[in-house]
């Protein structure tokens, strides 16, 4: 196992939230997430993750999610950092997805803040220790308080990266900037500060932060990992214009419900069949029909495929 400094150099970038793919019966189609991830990783994005939001972790049963993982792991197979998403409403169900994934050799777990139940931050900070001290691999908090109804405090992450060696950042789907700068001012420079938010894909990287995990991505990985690239490489007007030209797609993928825009512009594409399990389901034909339009920008769209 590297140590946790070797991983923090290798976890940065577009790491893809990959979407869990259905046959039309409701089953894991595991033979196109195999496909997607390899479509992944040639198209350069810098790391792969499954079971986050996007992959419709609420709609899998405890054991599905251990499946997802398990396939993702082979389909990855060391060629990039594998950061599943291990977290759950449920402290038992989060310490045993966690120590599933460190039984698979991952790179680092993502774990979210509890959703429905609204815990403290006295209650969240227990929690995380919680996990964190159960496993010895990297851990990754996960904060989106538009899905679960709580913030996780600058203060709190603070305090949690000062006692857990291994909680080594943080993936913030908060649109308050003024809280996301100052994670970097009381964690330190070196805590790894992913983007979850698209339109702060960029400006996260202009403070200092190492990547961002974009939904987007499930559509146009080559773009959104050159982002990272051209930052990286000190291009910035060439990642300032990607920032500008992804706009509209990012606008339009989240016009519903991540994941259901995703799976119907990628039924568009062809590349999955689009499914999502109950209560989810596929946008409104009007919004369908206005995906494919902003799609049409982007990337070519084989005849015949459509959602439904």
């Amino acid at each position: 196992m590297s140590s946790f400094q070797e991983v923090k150099q290798r976890i940065r970038g577009s790491i893809a939230p990959i979407i869990t793919p259905f046959n039309e019966s409701g089953s894991i189609d595991f033979e196109t997430l195999e496909s997607l991830i390899n479509w992944h990783i040639e198209s350069g994005s810098h790391g792969i993750s499954v079971t986050g939001t996007t992959g419709e972790p609420s709609s899998l049963t405890l054991e599905e999610r251990v499946q997802v993982m398990e396939a993702a792991a082979k389909a990855v197979n060391g060629r990039v950092p594998f950061v599943p998403g291990t977290g759950s409403t449920n402290h038992e169900e989060t310490l045993y997805l966690t120590k599933k994934a460190q039984e698979l050799g991952v790179d680092a777990a993502m774990v979210i803040v509890p959703y429905y139940n609204k815990p403290s931050q006295h209650a969240l900070y227990k929690h995380f220790k919680a996990v964190a001290d159960s496993v010895d691999i990297p851990i990754i908090v996960y904060n989106i308080p538009g899905r679960t109804s709580v913030n996780l405090e600058v203060k709190t992450l603070s305090r949690l990266s000062k006692d857990c060696p291994n909680i080594i950042g943080v993936k913030e789907s908060n649109k308050d900037f003024e809280h996301i700068n100052r994670v970097l001012l009381e964690c330190g420079r070196d805590f790894l500060l992913y983007s979850g938010i698209e339109l702060l894909c960029y400006p996260m990287l202009a403070i200092g932060g190492a990547g961002y995990i974009s939904a987007t991505a499930n559509v146009e990985p080559k773009k959104v990992a050159e982002v990272y690239d051209a930052w990286n490489a000190g291009d910035t007007e060439r990642a300032l214009n990607l920032h500008y030209e992804l706009m509209p797609l990012n606008d339009v993928l989240f016009k519903d419900t991540n994941p259901a825009p995703l799976k119907a512009a990628l039924g568009m594409m062809g590349k999955i069949k689009p499914v999502l399990r109950l209560p989810m389901d596929l946008p409104t034909q009007k919004l369908q029909d206005e995906i494919r339009e902003v799609l049409k920008q982007y990337v070519e769209l084989p005849e015949g495929t459509a959602a439904r």
